[in-house]
């Protein structure tokens, strides 16, 4: 009974938030969306990758604003260096260190939890994904013609713990190897300049870095979308204690991502103009590989609770801590099921 009357509580919660967030949508005759006062919040965009273009889209096209949000996201130095060492120069207006917990971070679900568990990092919550499987690429000379001769190799992920460092692991493993003998996982060398100077033989990498390899005489060794790997990936993640407190905002934030993902699948200028802004791509080659990736996002972005478990397996081994997390304290699903629920992930006209 008690269980019942929390989940109840919990629901009319939702609901009221959910009440105030869609009212955005509603102004009445006359009533100009600029005369309400925004909600102000901080967002961390994370690593520089295709994943993160909805949220920029979002920003230059009102999105943000239409849900009664004042958004101010940044890009962190660190991020910004890594994306330079691959040929993306992040302008500076959009860099900023972390000040603090920041409430809402855009990134993977997996580097949270690992960062969390391993390293008392910020506790976050999943509560949209865009990345429920691993869609990194191997890139790297033609030297290296496929798969196969990817064994034996010096291969370069990110850092311990990042998507890229989750799906060497995982990948490895599907292959039937060994990642501690068949094969060298280089951290550090998820780049473009790692693989062309010859700090690693290929390297796992992002859409975005894909698209890129073939100017710095590189190619796809292979697309790891065919393994089918769950992960829990880019996506919309915000401080537990936060989200308590402030659901309207969080179902705010949701909204104005799903409708950016909606105006990228219709506009495709809306998304080079946000990749040249923010990112300076400018090249049309780049563009268009990038573009390809935006059909495969998802109008539904439910938490990759499936990817979630596989996290904490993978690293049960190495990080003894992740045998005794459960899988439910690092999402909440509650606000893309209500948001289904009303209708609002179907709507052809957002």
């Amino acid at each position: 009974m008690r269980h019942g009357l929390r989940v109840a509580m919990v629901l009319a919660g939702l609901a009221g938030a959910l009440s105030a967030a869609c009212s955005a949508d509603r102004e009445t005759p006359g009533e100009s969306a600029a005369s309400a006062t925004l909600i102000p919040v901080d967002v961390s965009l994370g690593d520089v990758s295709i994943n993160k273009v909805p949220f920029l889209v979002a920003a230059d096209n009102g999105l943000y604003e239409k849900n009664g949000l004042e958004v101010h996201q940044f890009i962190t130095p660190g991020a910004a260096a890594d994306a330079r060492n691959s040929g993306v120069n992040v302008p500076a207006e959009y860099i900023r260190e972390n000040a603090g917990v920041v409430p809402i971070a855009v990134g993977g679900g997996a580097p949270m939890m690992y960062g969390h568990i391993a390293r008392g990092g910020p506790h976050r919550v999943v509560i949209a994904t865009h990345e429920g499987i691993l869609k990194s690429h191997i890139i790297g000379p033609s030297s290296i013609a496929s798969v196969n001769d990817l064994k034996g190799k010096r291969i370069g992920y990110s850092g311990m713990g990042a998507v890229t460092h989750y799906g060497a692991l995982a990948w490895a493993r599907r292959m039937g190897w060994d990642p501690e003998r068949d094969v060298t996982l280089v951290g550090g060398g998820s780049s473009l300049d790692a693989v062309t100077q010859k700090t690693v033989d290929a390297a796992l990498a992002s859409v975005m870095l894909t698209a890129m390899a073939p100017a710095r005489g590189l190619h796809e060794i292979v697309d790891l979308t065919q393994y089918n790997i769950p992960l829990a990936g880019s996506g919309i993640m915000a401080e537990r204690a936060w989200l308590t407190a402030n659901r309207d905002t969080a179902v705010r934030f949701v909204k104005a991502a799903v409708d950016a993902v909606a105006l990228m699948k219709r506009d495709r200028a809306a998304t080079n103009a946000s990749l040249v802004k923010w990112f300076n791509v400018t090249n049309p080659a780049t563009q268009e590989g990038m573009y390809k990736f935006v059909s495969s996002l998802p109008d539904k972005p439910y938490p990759a609770v499936e990817g979630i478990e596989a996290m904490l397996a993978l690293y049960a081994p190495s990080v003894p801590e992740m045998q005794k997390r459960r899988p439910d304290e690092f999402y909440d699903s509650t606000i893309v099921e209500e948001l289904d629920k009303i209708g609002y992930l179907d709507a052809a006209d957002r």
